[in-house]
């Protein structure tokens, strides 16, 4: 079996996936290369000859059976770079990553619809306002959202997604065996829950090391046929993704903001050179050349035949933006109490949930 080959090299800190790749490419199969004598590895051109020397000497230790097994015992899927279904798009990179690890359903997800959002993690309130508005332009569509998982837009553009009943991919910095921010433990799980996928390059036990988040960036953008820019200073880990969308050859989009904050300075400027500005799903659609469809969500489906007159009334006027109670007091004609029965019987029966500041959504 190869997989046990390519999880034995990518186990090792030292060794990057270009190092991996290279070896592969060279020999043919990822066994022959990781097998091969000191005086194979000297005929590999622009082969890294210290790393080499460290992967002789680490492999007379290395157990492929337990490095594997340990994978493999924590729940965790591996897709290496031989495999047939890797992502095709992110196979077309420079630097595409020697495995894949991930837990959740990547291929549940619609991998040839997929589009980036990334921006500062110190979003804006309008920033925040701005992905939810454009996401929930897509509800319950084939469209798959693609981000890193760390705070700020990254957070809010997966939770959007799962809002809106997309699918979504979270590409982490780090091995599976964290969760970082700490904060985002719950998104980690509603991500993998709701079919989508939390991937990462990195072998379980790898920490989250400053310097592998633009790394990280690299797939974002790399699974993604466009990169949305939400917000982003003009030094930031944004404009290192927009930067490598562009290299990539892949559609660079920004939402424009307020001209006032220095989270737009890196906007403004990747307009001005030419990226497509975006304030709506359409003007997306529009830049991808795609047509969406839209997915029935069946168990939404069988719960509302179940609602009486006020409780159909009412999810009607809920729509995937969440509304508050004194809105929809005014919108369904209903007196409070009614209006309180209708929400609880309807969150009990899992078609909306209550969210900050007492609004209220579709689920």
């Amino acid at each position: 079996m190869n997989t046990k080959y390519w999880t034995a090299l990518s186990s090792i800190e030292q060794l990057d996936s270009n190092f991996i790749r290279r070896l592969y490419n060279y020999f043919g199969d990822i066994e022959s290369a990781y097998n091969a004598s000191p005086n194979d590895f000297k005929q590999i051109e622009g082969l890294n000859a210290r790393k080499a020397e460290f992967f002789i000497e680490k492999r007379k230790t290395l157990d492929l059976n337990r490095t594997l097994d340990y994978v493999l015992d924590k729940g965790i899927k591996i897709l290496t770079f031989d495999d047939e279904n890797y992502p095709y798009m992110l196979r077309q990179i420079p630097d595409p990553p020697a495995c894949l690890y991930y837990k959740g359903d990547l291929f549940g997800c619609n991998l040839e619809k997929t589009v980036a959002f990334v921006g500062s993690r110190r979003a804006s309130f309008g920033g925040k306002d701005s992905v939810r508005k454009i996401i929930s332009d897509f509800a319950n569509t084939d469209i798959c959202i693609v981000s890193g998982l760390a705070a700020g837009i990254d957070s809010v553009s997966h939770e959007s997604a799962l809002d809106n009943n997309l699918k979504t991919i979270g590409v982490i910095a780090s091995g599976l065996n964290f969760t970082y921010p700490a904060a985002n433990k719950h998104l980690y799980e509603k991500i993998e829950d709701k079919g989508g996928a939390v991937i990462t390059e990195y072998y379980p036990t790898f920490e989250p090391l400053k310097f592998r988040f633009p790394q990280r960036n690299r797939i974002v953008s790399g699974l993604s046929y466009g990169t949305v820019i939400v917000e982003a200073a003009i030094r930031s880990g944004a404009l290192i993704t927009a930067n490598l969308t562009l290299e990539q050859g892949r559609e660079l989009m920004c939402i424009p903001g307020p001209i006032s904050s220095t989270n737009m300075e890196g906007i403004y400027k990747l307009l001005k050179d030419g990226a497509s500005m975006v304030t709506s799903g359409d003007d997306i659609l529009n830049v991808l050349g795609w047509e969406v469809k839209k997915i029935i969500n069946p168990s939404n489906s069988d719960k509302s035949a179940e609602l009486d007159m006020n409780e159909k009334r009412l999810f009607d006027i809920i729509s995937v933006e969440p509304k508050g109670f004194d809105e929809l007091l005014v919108m369904s004609g209903m007196t409070a109490d009614e209006l309180l029965i209708c929400l609880t019987g309807m969150e009990l029966k899992g078609l909306i949930e209550q969210t900050a500041g007492d609004r209220y959504k579709k689920v």
